[in-house]
């Protein structure tokens, strides 16, 4: 069995009434063609990334499906509907196949690390320094650099006495 996830997004002027009459014609041919639903979710209104068709929000539906065919005949009357702003079809099974396989090659150890004290500490002040914070020294002021003074010809000629 594959397994599909459909997503759609009708359009906010879609009525209650409306909106649950097309998912309920969705479920209907996507069962006729032998697919099974596992897991629907409405989400709900919701803002979209980028305006379509003039409108800001959607109305998003989430089927999850298995079929041992493909859902072309839904996929064909989604575009078919103008009430629905877009839709996608993914077929998921493969990515969980991946994922498992993956797994199998590659187990995760479980790390365990020790809650051992550093060097030299013992446990009790250990916690009271985790529970009292350091005091933060104030920044000291910086002074300006001194202007140095200049230099006159006669003092640049004479050279420097070491002592």
């Amino acid at each position: 069995m594959r397994t599909y996830e459909v997503l759609f997004i009708l359009s906010p002027q879609v009525t209650e009434e409306e909106a649950t009459t097309l998912i309920t014609d969705f479920k209907g041919i996507a069962e006729k063609n032998g697919a099974t639903l596992k897991n629907e979710e409405a989400w709900g209104r919701r803002r979209l990334a980028y305006p379509i068709h003039k409108s800001n929000e959607g109305i998003y539906h989430l089927f999850v499906l298995e079929s041992d065919s493909s859902l072309s005949e839904l996929d064909r009357r989604m575009k078919n509907v103008d009430r629905v702003l877009r839709h996608v079809i993914v077929r998921t099974d493969l990515e969980h196949k991946r994922a498992d396989k993956l797994a199998k090659r590659n187990p995760k150890k479980e790390r365990v690390r020790p809650a051992v004290a550093p060097y030299g500490v013992s446990a009790p002040v250990q916690e009271q320094q985790a529970a009292a914070p350091e005091p933060v020294a104030a920044p000291e002021p910086v002074a300006a650099p001194a202007a140095e003074p200049e230099m006159t010809t006669a003092a640049a000629e004479e050279p420097a006495t070491q002592a």
